[in-house]
């Protein structure tokens, strides 16, 4: 024990808090209890069992002096503060004499076991015994030697104080959390929100989906093992495969972190029926499938306290449905209401009210409180929000928001349903510190899917019978379950892959109905109050230039009256009618030169209004009406001197137009505020990393150091730094050297900064995952080993190297997310990319692999680097979708009209419904095509008047969803005749692709599982004589029938007449 380190000034800081509640006390209702007391007596006995709860008593003195001191009384005087103890502890407390406490420490030291006794305990009763009244905790029962004597002592005393109950005071110091409290309770919210979303909710979709029989109990004792289980050699620790996709959970002291209580789970098969209280039990029951689970957790950590609770309801009711979605917006409404004086009580009646307003038969069943403080101890009844309590919340509080309804009926059959998570009071709102698995989409489970799809969407429902059929032909339905939107495993593995093509299309369709609409009105009320649009000519306005201020600062040359080039100024001069008339370079289009015999001509072509000359054609103009010289022409046998004239009138033109360029690119730079150091201690740094773009010089690793307010890249040579301010940070990337040879930290700017000589808008850090530096094949153990053996060991020492630079970098990315969120106040994350997701793309000119992360579209491993932010999108566009084609392109139209839109070409067709499914889930609409679409005009049309471009229909003329029913009547001619694509592709596929064609379209076919006329005779071996004559029938036939949609199908045949042999010897192989 000799070794613990007590924290002084947190003690004297809290102690302070105490000295100035009571001091204060008759000022806040909060303190009332010891508002007339002489002192205040803190008792503690012995350690309490493992399975009792934390007592106030040992929560408050945890909390004053950083430890639990079994055996230890305080008495807290006005002038002094005396501790009762033993000599060990006493020694631990004496080093908070050196603290500065707000009142003197007087210790009372008691004698070891078997030494005489000393006065400590006489004098300590002496002192408490001399004042009238003392609070204390009279309803806490200690226990204890020291406990007996004190009991025994008080007893025998002439006189006693008046004792009153000082919980609810104790209860006002614990209640609101300092910046070192919070840090731990964020931390127990982590961890509990990480085990739901990374354990919980997925093992429970795989015993809902497997219908595995397990026990409540069981599944409890599963999720208690997450932290580590077991004593001794046989002990093993924390499953990090779960912990490790948590943030900020690398560094946890799993000592110090233990589960409030056993977790619950409950189903409709729990024999004593649904409790929603943290005392109820995980029965030995086998967990139902269908109906409603409740999941209950709490986990402690560093002695605070985290709780959350869900309902996951498998085949839910419609009236079920609503019950959930009431309590989920009740949370968020109450989220609001939960600030900075609010009243407990007022609190539940606006809960009750607002139940009462939307579902009156639901106010018998709401929960007869809706949560209570929560710190140390994982109840403070004091703080319960309950109808009759009158205390005020406070910022920095910690609730445990419960809400619920209990005595339910669905069937006949009782259940219950809650959403409980803990919760932070601010200024003037509260946030959840538990998040994740709350949305309907998250929790409910459906049974009978395809019922379902078949009323909510026409697209799949002519395909449902199919997917009902059984692997055996039996018409029995297959039982589908789906959890957030995804289609489970089925029992039969054929059914359930046909299932899932057609419930994802389906659902994509459905969804990108929602997102197109959406869109459009989102695009109606943005442009609806601005009227017209930007025209492309936002900030593009008359530009002033003045070559001289008079006639006196004009060069000498002019007196020659010959034509004179000032490069200073800017100005050609030319001489017109015995004038010397300058004009600025900025008013000349071009100039051009040709001989006549033994005349040279110079023609000098000026800007003018009205001229087709592409990007110069919106040039603005000051008076459009005015009358305008289009051009003059000048003759001189001096051929040399014409030469040299235009020559130095196209430089100087190329020079402005150079140098306006280069203004234009430069607009957007800004100039970063000062790096603000960090002082007293050293910044937080790491070292060997390279950056990107590169500093001048000899390419040598540097240190990246976070400071106040920003970053700071220093190289080794010390005279070149690179400074990015938190401010200036946009999106912060970490991207782990898995399957990349490079492990990297790559920051994305608001706005660009200079680095050198260039502008950047991103600064990346990274080092190279291949140990390079080191020659292995000199190495004294290949003298002695030979075979795999070294292999072997050598790819084990790569792996060990990637995992540690990985942590690393991941460590030190969250560090800077830490403090850029501290200093601005704005959070910022870091964003991993996901690499399952990833697909290939050309954004600029070379083939690269695209990966999405939560907030953006990346491309980081080599410059040029890409990142987009998807929430600045505004639709993506995906061409050249066409049946056979190997490859389809994506153009990405951002909400801000003024920027070009991204091409991205080149992604393969076999990427095609990933990237649909991508964009889909991000909630980006999406539309297909089968041709590349102009953009430059298209947007120039948008830009002029955005409000009429929504007005006339919007993005609807790019077709909508991928699947909707546009699309539809193409997809189905298609699956009808091979012939059709070669019409499709007759302009864009060349001979390679077309031999390849066949094959993918047999593919397709199978996979849809509908086989075309065309397809079938394939099958049989037909010779082209055939194909040819049945092809005229059938046209023939179409014909007669009225041609209709498929009329452009009769040409086809002929038009692909010649290739087809060779297309059926390949399709044939």
């Amino acid at each position: 024990m000799s070794k613990i380190e007590l924290n002084g000034a947190l003690f004297s800081k809290r102690l302070r808090i105490v000295y100035d509640a009571w001091n204060n006390a008759q000022k806040d209702d909060d303190y009332s209890s010891i508002s007339e007391v002489d002192a205040l007596l803190l008792l503690s006995g012995d350690h309490a069992a493992e399975d009792e709860p934390i007592r106030k008593g040992t929560a408050f003195q945890t909390w004053l002096l950083g430890f639990e001191f079994p055996s230890t009384f305080l008495l807290f005087q006005k002038n002094q503060l005396s501790i009762l103890c033993s000599a060990s502890k006493a020694k631990i407390l004496s080093q908070l004499k050196n603290a500065d406490s707000p009142v003197p420490i007087e210790f009372f030291v008691q004698a070891k076991a078997k030494e005489p006794p000393t006065d400590a305990l006489p004098r300590f009763l002496e002192a408490y015994t001399s004042f009238d009244r003392v609070a204390t905790l009279t309803k806490e029962q200690q226990s204890g030697k020291l406990m007996d004597d004190w009991n025994q002592a008080v007893n025998e005393a002439a006189k006693k104080p008046t004792l009153v109950d000082m919980a609810p005071a104790v209860a006002s110091f614990l209640a609101a959390k300092d910046e070192e409290e919070l840090k731990c309770v964020r931390t127990a919210a982590n961890m509990t929100s990480t085990l739901l979303a990374h354990y919980i909710a997925p093992k429970l979709e795989t015993i809902l989906d497997r219908e595995a029989k397990i026990s409540h109990e069981a599944f409890a004792t599963q999720i208690e093992a997450r932290i580590g289980y077991g004593e001794g050699d046989k002990a093993k620790g924390p499953d990090m495969k779960v912990w490790s996709k948590g943030r900020g959970l690398n560094d946890v002291d799993w000592e110090s972190t233990e589960f409030c209580y056993p977790p619950i789970i409950q189903s409709p098969s729990t024999s004593s029926g649904y409790d929603l209280s943290p005392t109820a039990e995980s029965s030995q029951d086998d967990i139902s499938h269908k109906g409603v689970l409740l999941v209950s957790v709490g986990m402690r950590y560093k002695s605070y306290c985290a709780n959350l609770g869900r309902s996951f309801i498998v085949d839910p009711s419609k009236e079920q449905e609503s019950i959930y979605a009431l309590l989920v917006s009740l949370q968020s409404e109450i989220l609001s209401r939960m600030k900075e004086g609010a009243i407990s009580k007022e609190l539940y009646q606006f809960a009750l009210s607002y139940v009462r307003e939307k579902k009156p038969e639901l106010e018998s069943h709401f929960v007869k409180n809706i949560g209570h403080g929560m710190g140390m101890e994982f109840r403070d009844a004091s703080y319960l929000l309950s109808p009759k309590n009158s205390r005020k919340l406070r910022t920095n509080m910690v609730y445990n928001l419960v809400l619920g309804f209990t005595g339910l009926e669905e069937d006949g059959k009782k259940y219950a349903l809650q959403l409980v998570d803990t919760v932070l009071v601010g200024v003037d709102k509260s946030t959840c510190l538990t998040t994740g698995v709350k949305s309907i989409k998250d929790t409910l489970f459906f049974l009978n899917q395809d019922e379902r799809e078949g009323q909510s969407s026409k697209a799949p429902a002519k395909k449902l019978p199919a997917a009902k059929n059984g692997a055996n032909g039996n018409a029995s339905p297959v039982k589908n379950k789906t959890a957030g939107g995804k289609v489970l495993r089925n029992k039969t593995r054929s059914a359930a892959q046909e299932e899932l093509v057609q419930s994802m299309a389906a659902k994509i369709a459905d969804h990108q109905r929602e997102l197109h609409a959406r869109l459009h009105q989102e695009g109606l009320a943005r442009f609806s109050e601005g009227g017209g649009g930007i025209g492309g000519k936002e900030g593009k306005g008359w530009k002033r230039f003045q070559s001289y201020k008079g006639e006196a600062g004009l060069p000498r040359e002019v007196e020659n009256l010959r034509i004179f080039v000032d490069r200073k100024a800017q100005t050609v001069i030319l001489p017109v009618y015995g004038f010397a008339v300058p004009f600025h370079i900025n008013t000349i289009k071009n100039v051009s030169k040709n001989d006549e015999g033994e005349f040279t001509y110079l023609r000098v072509n000026f800007q003018t209004p009205g001229q087709l000359a592409g990007r110069k054609e919106d040039t603005p103009f000051e008076d459009p009406d005015a009358t305008f010289i289009r051009s003059i022409t000048y003759r001189s046998a001096d051929a040399h001197r014409f030469d040299t004239i235009s020559k130095q009138i196209t430089d100087l033109k190329k020079e402005v137009n150079k140098r306006e360029q280069q203004k234009k690119e430069m607009a957007d730079v800004i100039e970063q505020d000062t790096l603000v150091e960090i002082k007293g201690r050293r910044p937080t740094k790491l070292p060997e990393v390279f950056v990107r773009p590169a500093l001048d010089g000899k390419r040598l690793p540097g240190e990246v150091e976070i400071h106040q307010n920003g970053l700071r890249y220093q190289s080794p040579m010390g005279s070149q730094k690179i400074d990015i301010l938190f401010s200036n940070v946009k999106h912060l990337f970490f991207q782990p050297c898995d399957h990349e040879l490079l492990v990297i930290i790559h920051v994305h700017l608001k706005a660009p900064i200079m680095i050198g000589k260039k502008k950047a808008h991103d600064v990346q850090f990274y080092r190279e995952a291949s140990d390079v530096q080191f020659d292995e094949t000199g190495n004294r153990k290949r003298k002695y080993r030979y075979g795999d053996e070294d292999e072997l060991e050598l790819e084990q020492q790569e792996r060990k190297r990637r995992q540690m630079l990985n942590k690393e970098f991941k460590m030190f990315s969250e560090k800077i997310a830490e403090a850029a969120t501290a200093s601005t106040g704005e959070p910022l994350e870091v964003d991993i990319p996901f690499r399952e997701l990833s697909f290939e793309g050309v954004p600029f000119r070379t083939n690269v692999r695209l990966q999405p992360t939560t907030e953006c579209l990346v491309h980081l491993s080599d410059p040029p680097f890409l990142v987009v932010t998807l929430s600045d999108i505004e639709i993506a566009s995906l061409e050249r979708v066409q049946f056979g084609l190997k490859q389809f392109d994506m153009v990405l139209i951002f909400k801000d009209f003024t920027k070009p839109p991204l091409h991205i070409n080149s992604i393969p067709s076999a990427q095609l419904d990933d990237v649909k499914n991508w964009l889909d889930s991000v909630d980006i609409p999406l539309s297909e095509g089968p041709v590349n679409l102009n953009w430059g005009p298209i947007m120039k049309t948008i830009n002029e008047d955005p409000y009429e471009f929504f007005q006339q229909g919007g993005w609807s003329f790019l077709g909508g969803a991928g699947a909707g029913e546009e699309s539809d009547a193409s997809d189905a001619s298609d699956t009808e005749s091979e012939f059709e694509i070669e019409e499709d592709e007759s302009e864009s596929s060349e001979s390679s692709e077309e031999e390849s064609d066949y094959y993918d379209g047999s593919d397709a076919s199978d996979d849809e599982g509908s086989g075309s006329d065309f397809g079938s005779d394939e099958s049989e071996g037909d010779d082209w004589d055939e194909l040819e004559r049945k092809a005229a029938k059938a046209d023939k036939k179409r014909a007669e029938a009225g041609r209709g949609n498929e009329s452009d199908d009769s040409d086809r045949p002929k038009k692909s007449s010649k290739p087809k042999p060779k297309g059926k010897a390949n399709g044939k192989r």
